[in-house]
């Protein structure tokens, strides 16, 4: 009921301010005030207003945030324990393993040319010029160019 009466107040001040803003010729503006203003009292009538202090105002609901804040603290802490875990776990794996260990098939990622054939030789045509060894040299050549 309180709230209530405080919604009230407040869209009928809102509303008080929305005429003084009209009655400067300031129309726009007090469109925008009057709108703003209505929203209290719209939410009383709806009932938000009832659920929301009905969720503020019981020691229960807050309590049950607690618990929820309880389980989301207790999933961080699980987490933050299994990534630890999980690196050292990989540590332990690696140095089980040794040098010794191969892959399965180490030449299946190399390209096969055949039996008898050799890689054909890529020569530049005659003025064309051979591409630079550094990747990014071309990169710095802007940079320098634009005096970076």
């Amino acid at each position: 009921m309180l709230t209530s009466t405080v919604c009230a107040a407040v869209s009928a001040a809102g509303l008080g301010i929305a005429a003084l803003t009209a009655y400067r010729k300031r129309f726009l503006a007090a469109t925008r005030i009057a709108a703003f203003a209505l929203i209290p009292v719209g939410l009383v009538m709806t009932g938000v207003v009832d659920w929301v202090t009905s969720i503020v105002f019981k020691p229960t609901v807050w309590a049950g945030f607690g618990v929820l804040a309880l389980s989301a603290l207790l999933f961080a802490i699980g987490r933050f324990a299994e990534r630890r875990r999980g690196i050292s776990g990989r540590r332990e794996r690696r140095a089980a393993s040794g040098p010794g260990t191969q892959a399965v098939a180490p030449a299946a990622s190399a390209p096969s040319l055949g039996a008898g054939r050799k890689a054909p030789k890529s020569t530049p045509a005659p003025g064309a010029e051979v591409a630079p060894k550094d990747d990014f040299s071309d990169i710095e050549a802007i940079l320098k160019k634009h005096g970076i």
